[in-house]
Order: structure tokens, then sequence, then C-alpha cells
């Protein structure tokens, strides 16, 4: 069986939920694949990588955009940033997987990351900004050929 996930928000919680999904039908033994666009993009960022967004527009966006998986606001309750803070302590006390341990989690479990060339073209995203374990960058036309031959097709 194949799953298809398409991770298009940036927010921690939803990333988790995405990660979460796929992490549990890598482990049933199927073929997973996620597709990460618009702000999903930024949960595939190198911490610390640096910018080279070209253009006013493309700068901003890459000034106010999160920096990696580490610093992902919540969808809710973010609070200026003690939300994420709040549920990250909670989750290591509990001892549960950070978003950058997810990632990990995924790739050791077969999921194949992909990252979207036209959301990495709108926002100046370079591949060398993204983590290594990104198995490849491709538009939607390698989204729909993979989402085509799933059974399960997912919008986080």
């Amino acid at each position: 069986m194949k799953v298809t996930l398409v991770v298009f928000s940036g927010d921690m919680d939803k990333a988790m939920a995405a990660f979460n999904i796929a992490i549990g039908a890598g482990s049933m033994g199927m073929d997973v694949s996620m597709f990460f666009t618009f702000w999903g993009i930024h949960i595939l960022k190198r911490p610390n990588a640096p910018s080279t967004a070209k253009g006013l527009i493309r700068k901003m966006l890459s000034i106010m955009s999160p920096p990696g998986a580490h610093k992902l606001p919540l969808s809710k309750l973010n609070m200026l940033g003690m939300g994420p803070f709040m549920m990250k302590k909670l989750m290591k006390q509990y001892k549960m997987p950070d978003v950058q341990e997810m990632i990990s989690l995924a790739k050791q479990g077969g999921v194949k990351l992909i990252a979207c060339t036209t959301t990495m073209e709108l926002m100046g995203i370079s591949r060398n900004q993204l983590v290594e374990q990104v198995d490849r960058v491709a538009g939607v036309a390698t989204y729909l050929s993979e989402a085509s031959e799933a059974s399960v097709n997912l919008f986080v």
C-alpha cells in the first residue's frame, strides 16, 4: 500500500501529526512519501542555513519564516513563542520526539521526503538550505504521480 502526504503547514503541531502518520505507515510496511510545499517547506530547512534569497520580497519572507524544524510555531496558543516552549518541555518530559527527531525516525522507516521546487523558487530557498534527509527536490507532477498510485492521500 502507498501513502502520500502533502505537508502544507509550517506549524509544529501539524508537522508532528504529519510525521506521526508517516512514521506509523512506514512501520506498517507502507510506501510513504511526504511532499513539502508552501509553509511546510520550512520544516525541512537546516538550522542557521544562510539565506540565498534574492529580491526584497523573498528576503523579507526569509527573515519572517521559521529557520527550520526547531523553531516552528504552534497553530493555536503560540503565545509569542511560549506555546512551543511549553509543548517542547512537555514532550521532553514524556519522552516524545520533537520534529527534528521525527524527521530522522521517518527516514529510518523509509519515508521519502520531497521538497517542492515551485515553493523553493517562490520563496528563494536553495537545495543547500535543506536538511540532508530530503530525498529529492521535485514539482507537483512528481507528487501527482506518487498520489495516483496511493491508496491514502492526506493534506496536512
